[in-house]
Protein backbone atom coordinates (compact mmCIF):
# COMPACT_ATOMS: atom_id res chain seq x y z
CA UNK A 1 0.00 0.00 0.00
CA UNK A 2 1.54 3.53 -1.10
CA UNK A 3 2.26 6.25 1.79
CA UNK A 4 0.07 9.09 1.21
CA UNK A 5 1.58 12.70 2.13
CA UNK A 6 0.08 16.31 2.20
CA UNK A 7 -0.46 16.85 -1.47
CA UNK A 8 2.05 17.08 -4.36
CA UNK A 9 3.01 16.90 -8.04
CA UNK A 10 1.91 14.08 -10.06
CA UNK A 11 1.62 13.00 -13.80
CA UNK A 12 1.80 10.13 -16.11
CA UNK A 13 -1.07 8.22 -17.86
CA UNK A 14 -2.58 7.20 -14.27
CA UNK A 15 -1.63 6.96 -11.00
CA UNK A 16 -3.75 7.25 -7.11
CA UNK A 17 -3.71 10.45 -5.00
CA UNK A 18 -4.93 9.96 -1.37
CA UNK A 19 -5.46 11.78 2.15
CA UNK A 20 -2.73 12.06 4.09
CA UNK A 21 -2.22 9.03 6.23
CA UNK A 22 -4.61 7.20 4.32
CA UNK A 23 -6.19 4.98 5.61
CA UNK A 24 -5.69 6.54 9.22
CA UNK A 25 -7.73 9.48 10.15
CA UNK A 26 -6.69 12.30 8.41
CA UNK A 27 -4.68 15.42 10.66
CA UNK A 28 -6.75 18.37 11.39
CA UNK A 29 -6.20 22.42 10.63
CA UNK A 30 -4.77 20.74 6.91
CA UNK A 31 -4.78 21.95 3.54
CA UNK A 32 -3.57 19.87 1.19
CA UNK A 33 -3.00 20.31 -2.59
CA UNK A 34 -2.49 18.04 -5.66
CA UNK A 35 -1.95 19.30 -8.83
CA UNK A 36 -2.01 16.13 -11.73
CA UNK A 37 -0.97 16.87 -15.23
CA UNK A 38 -1.72 13.73 -17.84
CA UNK A 39 0.37 13.92 -21.51
CA UNK A 40 -0.86 17.14 -23.48
CA UNK A 41 -3.85 16.28 -25.96
CA UNK A 42 -5.91 14.38 -23.17
CA UNK A 43 -7.75 15.27 -20.45
CA UNK A 44 -7.87 14.38 -16.76
CA UNK A 45 -10.82 11.91 -15.31
CA UNK A 46 -10.78 11.67 -11.56
CA UNK A 47 -12.41 8.88 -9.91
CA UNK A 48 -12.82 8.20 -6.07
CA UNK A 49 -12.62 4.68 -4.32
CA UNK A 50 -12.80 5.95 -0.63
CA UNK A 51 -14.58 9.12 0.68
CA UNK A 52 -15.07 9.92 4.20
CA UNK A 53 -15.30 13.14 5.49
CA UNK A 54 -17.32 14.70 8.32
CA UNK A 55 -20.86 15.26 6.92
CA UNK A 56 -22.41 18.74 6.40
CA UNK A 57 -25.30 19.33 3.75
CA UNK A 58 -22.89 21.97 2.83
CA UNK A 59 -19.25 20.96 3.39
CA UNK A 60 -17.95 23.16 5.31
CA UNK A 61 -16.05 21.80 7.84
CA UNK A 62 -13.76 19.17 5.67
CA UNK A 63 -13.80 18.75 1.74
CA UNK A 64 -12.42 17.97 -1.16
CA UNK A 65 -12.42 20.69 -3.89
CA UNK A 66 -11.92 19.82 -7.38
CA UNK A 67 -11.01 22.16 -9.78
CA UNK A 68 -10.12 22.07 -14.07
CA UNK A 69 -6.30 23.47 -14.61
CA UNK A 70 -3.65 24.12 -12.30
CA UNK A 71 -4.34 28.10 -11.83
CA UNK A 72 -7.82 30.35 -11.46
CA UNK A 73 -9.62 26.79 -12.77
CA UNK A 74 -13.39 26.29 -12.92
CA UNK A 75 -14.20 24.30 -9.87
CA UNK A 76 -15.71 21.25 -10.73
CA UNK A 77 -17.41 20.32 -7.69
CA UNK A 78 -16.56 19.98 -3.56
CA UNK A 79 -17.04 17.04 -1.86
CA UNK A 80 -17.79 15.48 1.66
CA UNK A 81 -19.61 12.70 3.29
CA UNK A 82 -19.55 9.05 2.57
CA UNK A 83 -21.38 9.78 -1.07
CA UNK A 84 -18.96 9.31 -3.54
CA UNK A 85 -19.32 11.47 -6.93
CA UNK A 86 -18.94 9.96 -10.38
CA UNK A 87 -15.79 10.48 -12.52
CA UNK A 88 -14.90 14.23 -12.75
CA UNK A 89 -13.35 15.43 -16.32
CA UNK A 90 -10.89 18.24 -16.19
CA UNK A 91 -11.33 20.48 -19.75
CA UNK A 92 -7.71 20.37 -20.46
CA UNK A 93 -4.59 18.00 -19.33
CA UNK A 94 -4.16 19.50 -15.62
CA UNK A 95 -6.48 19.10 -12.70
CA UNK A 96 -6.17 20.65 -9.00
CA UNK A 97 -7.44 18.46 -5.69
CA UNK A 98 -7.60 20.52 -2.75
CA UNK A 99 -8.70 18.89 0.86
CA UNK A 100 -9.30 21.10 3.76
CA UNK A 101 -10.13 19.85 7.18
CA UNK A 102 -10.77 22.07 10.27
CA UNK A 103 -10.06 21.63 14.00
CA UNK A 104 -13.32 18.97 14.76
CA UNK A 105 -14.23 15.13 13.43
CA UNK A 106 -12.37 13.76 11.10
CA UNK A 107 -12.73 10.38 8.79
CA UNK A 108 -10.28 7.73 7.31
CA UNK A 109 -10.71 10.69 4.12
CA UNK A 110 -10.13 9.74 0.52
CA UNK A 111 -8.55 7.51 -2.16
CA UNK A 112 -8.65 8.38 -5.90
CA UNK A 113 -7.45 7.18 -9.06
CA UNK A 114 -6.19 9.56 -11.96
CA UNK A 115 -6.29 8.60 -15.42
CA UNK A 116 -6.43 10.05 -18.90
CA UNK A 117 -8.71 9.99 -21.64
CA UNK A 118 -9.45 11.50 -24.95
CA UNK A 119 -11.16 14.79 -24.97
CA UNK A 120 -14.43 15.36 -26.85
CA UNK A 121 -15.11 16.76 -30.10
CA UNK A 122 -14.83 20.67 -29.47
CA UNK A 123 -18.00 21.70 -31.19
CA UNK A 124 -20.16 18.85 -28.72
CA UNK A 125 -18.45 19.50 -25.27
CA UNK A 126 -18.49 23.81 -26.16
CA UNK A 127 -21.35 25.31 -23.69
CA UNK A 128 -22.04 27.60 -21.13
CA UNK A 129 -21.18 31.38 -21.03
CA UNK A 130 -22.45 34.72 -19.50
CA UNK A 131 -26.23 35.86 -20.39
CA UNK A 132 -27.03 39.47 -20.13
CA UNK A 133 -30.27 39.80 -22.40
CA UNK A 134 -33.46 40.54 -20.57
CA UNK A 135 -34.72 36.69 -21.55
CA UNK A 136 -33.53 33.77 -23.15
CA UNK A 137 -32.91 30.16 -23.32
CA UNK A 138 -29.62 27.70 -23.02
CA UNK A 139 -29.70 24.35 -23.99
CA UNK A 140 -27.12 20.75 -22.88
CA UNK A 141 -24.78 20.27 -25.69
CA UNK A 142 -26.22 18.42 -29.17
CA UNK A 143 -29.67 19.43 -27.74
CA UNK A 144 -32.48 18.17 -29.21
CA UNK A 145 -30.55 16.16 -32.07
CA UNK A 146 -28.79 13.90 -30.05
CA UNK A 147 -28.04 13.15 -26.08
CA UNK A 148 -25.59 15.18 -24.15
CA UNK A 149 -22.11 14.18 -24.45
CA UNK A 150 -20.13 12.43 -21.72
CA UNK A 151 -17.39 13.90 -19.60
CA UNK A 152 -18.69 17.69 -20.11
CA UNK A 153 -18.74 21.01 -17.39
CA UNK A 154 -20.85 23.92 -18.61
CA UNK A 155 -21.25 26.85 -16.79
CA UNK A 156 -24.01 29.55 -17.55
CA UNK A 157 -23.74 33.11 -15.42
CA UNK A 158 -26.96 34.84 -15.76
CA UNK A 159 -26.72 38.67 -15.10
CA UNK A 160 -29.46 41.25 -14.54
CA UNK A 161 -29.60 44.81 -13.65
CA UNK A 162 -29.14 45.55 -9.87
CA UNK A 163 -32.66 46.45 -9.51
CA UNK A 164 -34.07 43.49 -10.88
CA UNK A 165 -33.65 39.19 -10.36
CA UNK A 166 -33.82 36.50 -12.56
CA UNK A 167 -36.91 34.10 -12.94
CA UNK A 168 -35.31 30.53 -14.37
CA UNK A 169 -37.39 27.33 -15.83
CA UNK A 170 -36.77 24.58 -17.26
CA UNK A 171 -39.06 23.19 -19.86
CA UNK A 172 -38.04 19.64 -20.75
CA UNK A 173 -35.44 18.10 -18.26
CA UNK A 174 -33.77 14.28 -18.82
CA UNK A 175 -30.29 14.13 -16.88
CA UNK A 176 -29.24 10.70 -15.98
CA UNK A 177 -30.99 9.39 -12.59
CA UNK A 178 -29.38 8.81 -9.02
CA UNK A 179 -30.44 9.25 -5.48
CA UNK A 180 -28.16 11.74 -4.74
CA UNK A 181 -27.66 13.49 -8.30
CA UNK A 182 -23.50 12.09 -8.13
CA UNK A 183 -23.11 11.42 -11.90
CA UNK A 184 -24.90 13.54 -13.99
CA UNK A 185 -26.45 17.02 -12.63
CA UNK A 186 -27.94 20.54 -12.64
CA UNK A 187 -26.75 22.77 -10.10
CA UNK A 188 -28.05 26.60 -9.54
CA UNK A 189 -26.61 28.96 -7.23
CA UNK A 190 -27.23 32.46 -6.28
CA UNK A 191 -24.27 34.67 -7.26
CA UNK A 192 -21.39 34.48 -9.94
CA UNK A 193 -20.00 31.45 -8.48
CA UNK A 194 -20.00 27.70 -7.34
CA UNK A 195 -20.64 28.26 -3.55
CA UNK A 196 -21.92 25.38 -1.87
CA UNK A 197 -23.47 28.12 0.66
CA UNK A 198 -25.14 29.81 -1.56
CA UNK A 199 -26.62 26.60 -3.45
CA UNK A 200 -30.40 26.66 -4.32
CA UNK A 201 -30.40 23.09 -5.67
CA UNK A 202 -28.92 19.94 -7.06
CA UNK A 203 -30.97 18.26 -9.90
CA UNK A 204 -30.88 15.16 -12.34
CA UNK A 205 -33.75 12.76 -13.28
CA UNK A 206 -36.62 13.03 -15.90
CA UNK A 207 -38.79 15.89 -13.84
CA UNK A 208 -38.50 19.41 -14.08
CA UNK A 209 -37.31 21.62 -11.37
CA UNK A 210 -39.96 23.82 -9.87
CA UNK A 211 -39.30 27.54 -11.07
CA UNK A 212 -36.33 29.39 -9.51
CA UNK A 213 -36.03 32.78 -8.57
CA UNK A 214 -32.71 34.64 -7.77
CA UNK A 215 -32.33 36.51 -4.44
CA UNK A 216 -30.25 39.20 -6.10
CA UNK A 217 -29.57 40.20 -9.83
CA UNK A 218 -27.20 36.60 -10.32
CA UNK A 219 -27.33 32.92 -10.83
CA UNK A 220 -25.00 30.48 -12.26
CA UNK A 221 -26.19 27.43 -13.39
CA UNK A 222 -23.66 24.17 -13.66
CA UNK A 223 -24.09 21.17 -15.66
CA UNK A 224 -21.70 18.27 -15.17
CA UNK A 225 -21.51 14.32 -17.14
CA UNK A 226 -19.11 12.01 -15.97
CA UNK A 227 -18.10 8.66 -18.35
CA UNK A 228 -20.87 6.93 -18.29
CA UNK A 229 -24.53 7.01 -19.18
CA UNK A 230 -26.38 10.17 -20.93
CA UNK A 231 -29.55 11.42 -21.66
CA UNK A 232 -31.67 13.58 -23.87
CA UNK A 233 -30.79 16.88 -21.62
CA UNK A 234 -32.75 19.67 -20.87
CA UNK A 235 -33.83 23.56 -22.27
CA UNK A 236 -34.11 26.17 -19.68
CA UNK A 237 -35.46 30.01 -20.17
CA UNK A 238 -34.94 32.41 -17.90
CA UNK A 239 -36.35 36.35 -17.64
CA UNK A 240 -35.33 39.46 -15.37
CA UNK A 241 -38.14 40.87 -13.12
CA UNK A 242 -38.16 43.81 -11.20
CA UNK A 243 -36.90 43.08 -7.93
CA UNK A 244 -40.47 43.19 -5.55
CA UNK A 245 -40.30 46.11 -2.80
CA UNK A 246 -41.55 45.04 0.42
CA UNK A 247 -44.94 46.18 1.30
CA UNK A 248 -46.46 47.22 4.65
CA UNK A 249 -50.24 46.61 3.84
CA UNK A 250 -49.88 43.05 2.73
CA UNK A 251 -52.33 40.80 5.39
CA UNK A 252 -50.34 38.56 7.41
CA UNK A 253 -49.91 34.89 6.23
CA UNK A 254 -50.92 32.01 8.23
CA UNK A 255 -49.19 28.73 8.51
CA UNK A 256 -50.39 25.46 9.55
CA UNK A 257 -46.99 24.62 10.36
CA UNK A 258 -46.58 23.47 14.43
CA UNK A 259 -45.61 26.50 16.62
CA UNK A 260 -42.49 24.68 17.33
CA UNK A 261 -41.10 24.20 14.16
CA UNK A 262 -40.62 28.11 13.64
CA UNK A 263 -38.65 29.13 16.89
CA UNK A 264 -35.91 30.51 16.78
CA UNK A 265 -33.19 29.70 19.74
CA UNK A 266 -33.87 32.63 21.45
CA UNK A 267 -32.08 33.25 25.06
CA UNK A 268 -35.76 32.77 26.34
CA UNK A 269 -35.80 29.28 24.88
CA UNK A 270 -32.70 28.13 26.12
CA UNK A 271 -33.71 29.11 29.56
CA UNK A 272 -36.59 26.98 30.26
CA UNK A 273 -35.73 23.95 32.17
CA UNK A 274 -34.83 21.14 30.36
CA UNK A 275 -37.79 18.60 30.66
CA UNK A 276 -39.94 16.85 28.31
CA UNK A 277 -43.42 16.39 28.95
CA UNK A 278 -46.02 13.38 28.38
CA UNK A 279 -45.33 9.96 27.24
CA UNK A 280 -43.28 7.56 25.03
CA UNK A 281 -46.53 7.48 23.42
CA UNK A 282 -47.78 10.51 23.07
CA UNK A 283 -44.75 12.20 21.96
CA UNK A 284 -44.83 9.48 19.06
CA UNK A 285 -47.56 10.91 18.03
CA UNK A 286 -47.04 14.68 18.17
CA UNK A 287 -43.10 14.16 16.60
CA UNK A 288 -42.62 14.35 12.88
CA UNK A 289 -39.95 11.82 12.97
CA UNK A 290 -39.04 9.17 15.13
CA UNK A 291 -35.44 7.42 15.00
CA UNK A 292 -32.61 5.50 17.55
CA UNK A 293 -29.42 6.13 16.14
CA UNK A 294 -25.51 7.24 17.50
CA UNK A 295 -24.26 10.67 17.41
CA UNK A 296 -21.26 10.40 15.06
CA UNK A 297 -20.67 14.33 15.03
CA UNK A 298 -21.61 17.01 17.15
CA UNK A 299 -20.86 20.97 16.74
CA UNK A 300 -21.92 23.79 18.00
CA UNK A 301 -22.86 26.99 16.39
CA UNK A 302 -24.12 30.15 17.99
CA UNK A 303 -25.47 28.13 21.09
CA UNK A 304 -26.63 25.58 18.74
CA UNK A 305 -25.78 21.90 18.69
CA UNK A 306 -25.38 20.38 14.67
CA UNK A 307 -25.12 16.56 14.75
CA UNK A 308 -25.30 13.52 12.13
CA UNK A 309 -27.10 10.66 13.57
CA UNK A 310 -26.00 7.31 12.01
CA UNK A 311 -29.16 6.05 12.36
CA UNK A 312 -30.16 2.13 13.87
CA UNK A 313 -33.40 2.31 12.87
CA UNK A 314 -36.45 4.48 11.53
CA UNK A 315 -39.88 3.71 13.44
CA UNK A 316 -41.37 7.50 11.60
CA UNK A 317 -39.76 9.20 8.79
CA UNK A 318 -42.19 11.95 7.90
CA UNK A 319 -40.33 14.62 6.01
CA UNK A 320 -36.59 13.98 7.44
CA UNK A 321 -34.29 13.88 5.20
CA UNK A 322 -32.02 10.14 5.51
CA UNK A 323 -28.74 9.85 3.16
CA UNK A 324 -27.80 6.33 2.38
CA UNK A 325 -24.25 5.35 1.58
CA UNK A 326 -24.54 1.40 0.80
CA UNK A 327 -26.06 -0.34 3.85
CA UNK A 328 -25.14 3.35 6.38
CA UNK A 329 -27.82 5.47 6.94
CA UNK A 330 -27.42 9.21 8.66
CA UNK A 331 -29.47 12.21 9.17
CA UNK A 332 -29.01 15.59 10.21
CA UNK A 333 -30.04 17.05 13.60
CA UNK A 334 -30.19 20.70 15.18
CA UNK A 335 -30.53 20.53 18.91
CA UNK A 336 -31.98 24.44 19.41
CA UNK A 337 -30.21 24.69 22.90
CA UNK A 338 -26.69 22.78 22.93
CA UNK A 339 -27.09 21.60 26.66
CA UNK A 340 -30.94 21.04 26.30
CA UNK A 341 -31.49 18.32 25.89
CA UNK A 342 -27.75 16.89 26.19
CA UNK A 343 -26.46 14.21 23.71
CA UNK A 344 -23.07 13.22 23.40
CA UNK A 345 -20.53 11.84 20.57
CA UNK A 346 -20.43 8.01 20.14
CA UNK A 347 -23.76 7.12 22.84
CA UNK A 348 -27.10 5.94 21.09
CA UNK A 349 -30.47 7.75 21.72
CA UNK A 350 -33.96 7.37 20.57
CA UNK A 351 -35.01 10.94 19.05
CA UNK A 352 -38.44 12.02 18.32
CA UNK A 353 -38.99 15.82 16.80
CA UNK A 354 -39.78 18.16 14.14
CA UNK A 355 -38.48 18.09 10.17
CA UNK A 356 -37.37 21.94 8.85
CA UNK A 357 -38.46 22.78 5.27
CA UNK A 358 -34.37 21.36 4.17
CA UNK A 359 -35.40 18.07 5.63
CA UNK A 360 -33.35 18.73 8.95
CA UNK A 361 -34.65 17.21 12.45
CA UNK A 362 -35.52 19.82 14.40
CA UNK A 363 -34.81 19.12 18.59
CA UNK A 364 -36.60 21.82 21.31
CA UNK A 365 -35.68 21.64 24.79
CA UNK A 366 -39.24 19.63 25.40
CA UNK A 367 -38.33 16.95 22.71
CA UNK A 368 -38.16 13.68 23.39
CA UNK A 369 -34.95 12.11 23.64
CA UNK A 370 -33.21 9.46 25.91
CA UNK A 371 -30.88 7.30 25.86
CA UNK A 372 -31.46 4.22 23.63
CA UNK A 373 -31.03 0.47 24.70
CA UNK A 374 -32.14 -2.90 22.76
CA UNK A 375 -35.08 -3.31 25.22
CA UNK A 376 -36.82 -0.32 23.81
CA UNK A 377 -37.30 -1.77 20.54
CA UNK A 378 -40.18 -3.78 21.62
CA UNK A 379 -42.29 -0.48 22.95
CA UNK A 380 -41.65 1.24 19.82
CA UNK A 381 -41.98 -1.64 17.17
CA UNK A 382 -45.28 -1.72 18.95
CA UNK A 383 -45.63 2.36 18.36
CA UNK A 384 -44.98 1.96 14.99
CA UNK A 385 -47.96 -0.44 14.63
CA UNK A 386 -50.28 1.34 16.65
CA UNK A 387 -52.46 4.38 14.75
CA UNK A 388 -52.08 7.68 16.58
Amino acid sequence: RPTFTCGGVVSGESGFIGSEGFPGVYPPNSKCTWKITVPEGKVVVLSFRHLDLESDNLCRYDFVDIYSGHANGQRIGRFCGTVKPGALVSSSNKMLVQMTSDANTAGSGFIAKFSAAEPHERGDQYCGGRLEKPSGTFHTPNWPERDYPAGVTCSWHIVAPKNQVIELKFEKFDVERDNYCRYDYVAVFNGEEINDAKRIGKYCGDSPPAPILSEKNELLVQFLSDLSLTADGFIGHYKFRPKKLPTTTAPPTTTTVPATSIVKPTVALCQQKCKRSGTLESNYCSSNFVITGTVITAVTRAGSLHATISIINVYKEGNLAIQQAGKNMSAKILVMCKQCPLIRRGLNYIIMGQVEEDGRGKIFPNSFVMSFKTKNSKILNALKNKTC
